[in-house]
């Protein structure tokens, strides 16, 4: 069936000036957005990390040699890779008129093979073997041999200058400024196709900026000690909020490039930035440093045992990337100790203990919140008429055992929350400690709406994320906080 990009090419009555010249098109950054090799790159280091380490001996036998043994050990899904849509129709049109369609790229062999058998529309595949490594100038002769000198070719790189200059015509995919308009001073320009550069709005969901909102748990041993009088203390917690935000960002890059595949078989998750091929992976990399190293030296200047407590977050959420959020129960209980050692880290930025009623109530809490998150992702794919949840290792049949065991760790957070309001500990630093029993019950509604609203369907991929964005929920964490501000100052009823 043909798309309506398609539709409308072939409908046009001004047939292309070139369409008896054939038409050779590019792979990588052309035909699809991305790199072949940097993402058979990242497949091969998450299939088998140890083999990143024969990729410097592999290249000292030749670049196509390199090429070669990373497809293999990759095994690259380009059924997954996104595609130059408008590019795409174009050469579709053109194949229906008539004209001859090839694909050359530097790329390996048996990646320019599926990608051809995807496509469906090439008369022939001329790519890396092993031992060329077709690109530049080698490119150009290979055309040369194979059709002769007279050729429209697609590209988007200086490094397909030489060829572009010995076309009869150019096809420019997203090509920079400066090096288009040399293009256009030397040969005809058949077609021209952009590719939007990457803005702020795409660093800033590739960053997970709005995820910086979990961070505010740094806070809470901020609110429960009472400290927020002592401007010391609150600019460590900035500082240590701004730590993590910085580590946060680090991570979700690594993991948005550790899920690709994932991210490109979800429904939603598919228009992420390095998904979509908006972002570059290399690009990614370079920025996720940039804030790592970055977030490590505000940490060591709060505190080196904040410092301490980040390492087993960035240690604890890498593996979590890796591995363990494909592990049943393992992955929430994860996820429930990530959110804990937030609020430990805000103890430790700001120097005061934490005590055992808080970490309990948060361990359960949080449990409960990270089943949130998964119950709201097998009712998704529930929905979309899906077995189980894309790279998880939940059926949709678990809702039964899950639902019950996230709102029991609720339940149990709130006994934990009570217990502490009779403990000595409660009526020393509460002066109407009695208030907090108020607490007990909106944090009851509070954990019962979030159920309720994942029965329904429409809980976010992230309850703390719902929390700051649903107006009631809001509302009723304001009330909280206020009461427990309310408890601890002394004062009588009239």
């Amino acid at each position: 069936m043909q798309t309506a990009v398609e539709q409308d090419l072939i409908s046009n009555d001004s047939s292309p000036v070139w369409t008896s010249v054939p038409l050779v098109v590019d792979l990588d950054g052309t035909l699809t957005p991305v790199d072949t090799l940097v993402e058979s790159f990242i497949r091969l280091v998450r299939s088998n990390p140890l083999l990143a380490f024969f990729v410097l001996g592999w290249l000292l036998r030749g670049r196509a040699y390199m090429k070669q043994r990373i497809a293999q050990e990759a095994n690259l899904d380009v059924s997954l890779l996104p595609l130059n849509e408008p590019l795409v129709a174009y050469i579709k049109q053109q194949r229906q008129l008539g004209r001859t369609i090839i694909l050359a790229t530097a790329a390996d062999r048996s990646i320019a093979e599926k990608m051809a058998k995807r496509i469906g529309v090439f008369d022939s595949v001329h790519a890396s073997d092993g031992q060329l490594n077709l690109k530049g100038r080698a490119k150009l002769n290979e055309i040369r041999s194979r059709v002769g000198h007279d050729f429209v070719y697609a590209g988007d790189s200086k490094a397909d200058l030489p060829i572009w200059l010995a076309a009869k015509a150019a096809i420019l995919v997203g090509a920079k400024p400066q090096l288009a308009q040399q293009v256009r001073k030397t040969v005809p320009v058949e077609n021209e196709f952009e590719i939007p550069r990457p803005g702020v709005a795409a660093w800033m969901k590739a960053l997970r900026a709005h995820q910086w909102l979990k961070n505010l748990l740094i806070f809470l041993p901020l609110l429960t000690s009472f400290s927020f009088t002592s401007s010391s203390s609150v600019i460590a917690a900035a500082l240590g909020f701004l730590a993590f935000g910085l580590a946060a960002s680090a991570t979700y890059i690594g993991n948005d490039l550790w899920d690709l595949d994932a991210d490109r078989s979800h429904p939603r998750k598919n228009r992420r930035a390095f998904a979509s091929g908006a972002i570059s992976p290399i690009h990614g990399v370079t920025v996720a440093f940039v804030l790592l190293v970055t977030a490590l030296c505000i940490g060591y200047w709060v505190q080196p045992a904040f410092l301490g407590v980040l390492l087993v977050y960035l240690i604890a959420t890498t593996a979590y990337s890796w591995t363990l959020k494909r592990r049943v129960l393992v992955d929430v209980i994860t996820l429930a100790l990530l959110y804990t050692l937030r609020v430990l880290a805000g103890a430790v930025a700001i120097q005061v203990a934490v005590t055992p009623w808080l970490l309990a109530f948060c361990t359960f809490f949080f449990l409960s919140l990270a089943l949130v998150k998964r119950c709201s992702e097998l009712m998704s794919a529930q929905q979309g008429g899906r077995s189980s949840a894309s790279g998880r290792g939940y059926l949709v049949s678990d809702l039964t055992v899950l639902w019950p065991l996230g709102i029991g760790s609720g339940l149990c957070a709130v006994v934990v929350f009570g217990l502490f309001v009779t403990d000595a500990i409660a009526t020393r630093r509460y002066a109407n400690h009695y208030l907090l029993w108020s607490v007990g019950v909106g944090l009851i509604y509070w954990i019962a709406r979030l159920w309720i609203k994942t029965g329904r369907g429409e809980m976010h991929d992230d309850p703390i994320v719902f929390t700051v964005k649903d107006g009631v929920t809001r509302q009723a964490l304001v009330a909280i906080v206020c009461l427990t501000v309310l408890a601890h100052f002394p004062f009588k009823f009239p």
